[in-house]
């Protein structure tokens, strides 16, 4: 009989483990696709409101203080994926109807944890995003909320709020959820051909080239490395075209602005350059460390009191050495051929 109760109560923990390891009936899965932009639709309608907020500023959560509860008194909809490890996710709420006020968060816990608001004690983090009480210096607000989320070496379920503002409990609404993930490299990396440039001092050289003559650096994650700190593995996606390198030195007590003009002004190009060592033959993806990096592409949104073209400039600068300069361009999102003129210039500090 002790080994028929072990039994049993092993099976009912057994049946109870798998009943609570998913989430809850109205809590919508999303299926989000790795180095892909994933849009969902829905509306406020077929959420519930929420009367209960203690849970989002209880210091075990930080998700939104309770002094921002008006802005989460409409209906909340749920949602939910799962990020991979080595990944970034940007989750982008666009409010159909530009004149709704909409409020947004989200929060990040393991893998086998599906607890939804009110009930989450806990999580890993939580962000939310609404209307600001007063404007910030340098930044503007529209109709649209936005949070980020990002993982190491575990991969995690990330769960979506969308509320409405002040009892809204209607109103359509699109997610665009942005996850940019570590791809293994599944390919073999072909020989990187680089080219060599002489500068001078006091001179502007130009070199013409096209896309095609390079290839495709499979793994990116050199880049984001802190002792590279080039871009942003969330900005992977516009360094996945064909990679032209060209090697040059800038001298000391020198400014170095480099500059690519592609030939058709619709082509997204990107650009990178790091100093290191004169004497330094590390090229990427082998490159784990530099003195410096920088890089442009196309932005995600527009900056006060700038605007951009379809050419992009990188600046470096030497003070008491000369440094080897390493220059990429690059094409976005998989762009492998387009002709375009690279313009270095070098002046005095």
């Amino acid at each position: 009989m002790k080994n028929l109760n072990t039994i049993l109560v092993t099976a009912i923990m057994l049946y109870s483990s798998i009943l609570f390891a998913q989430a809850p009936d109205d809590v919508i899965k999303i299926n989000a696709v790795s180095n892909q932009t994933t849009i969902f639709t829905g509306n406020l309608k077929s959420g519930k409101l929420m009367s209960e907020l203690r849970w989002a500023s209880t210091s075990s959560n930080a998700c939104f203080p309770a002094t921002q509860n008006l802005k989460f008194k409409g209906n909340h909809v749920l949602h939910y994926f799962q990020i991979p490890a080595y990944s970034q996710v940007e989750i982008k709420l666009i409010p159909k109807n530009k004149g709704a006020n909409f409020s947004l968060y989200g929060y990040q816990v393991g893998t086998t944890n599906f607890n939804t608001p009110p009930s989450l004690s806990s999580c890993v983090s939580c962000e939310a995003d609404y209307k600001w009480d007063y404007a910030w210096v340098g930044k503007t607000q529209d109709h649209t909320r936005s949070i980020k989320f990002n993982s190491i070496a575990n991969a995690y379920n990330i769960f979506i709020g969308v509320t409405g503002v002040e009892g809204l409990i209607a109103g359509e609404y699109s997610l665009e959820i942005n996850l940019v993930s570590k791809v293994e490299n599944t390919e073999e990396q072909k020989k990187l051909t680089t080219y060599s440039v002489e500068v001078e001092k006091g001179k502007t050289i130009t070199v013409n080239g096209d896309l095609k003559d390079g290839c495709k650096i499979h793994d990116l994650s050199w880049a984001s490395n802190s002792s590279t700190a080039c871009f942003p593995g969330t900005q992977n996606l516009k360094f996945t075209g064909n990679h032209v390198l060209y090697v040059t030195e800038i001298p000391r007590q020198s400014n170095m602005e480099i500059t690519v003009i592609p030939k058709d002004k619709n082509a997204n190009f990107s650009i990178y350059a790091y100093q290191d060592g004169v004497n330094s033959d590390i090229y990427p993806p082998e490159l784990s460390s530099c003195v410096s990096c920088e890089a442009e592409h196309k932005w995600d949104y527009l900056k006060r009191g700038r605007t951009q073209n379809h050419t992009r400039t990188v600046n470096l600068n030497a003070i008491n050495n000369p440094y080897r300069v390493v220059i990429g361009i690059v094409g976005a999102e998989g762009l492998s051929e387009g002709g375009f003129e690279l313009k270095i210039a070098v002046t005095d500090r």
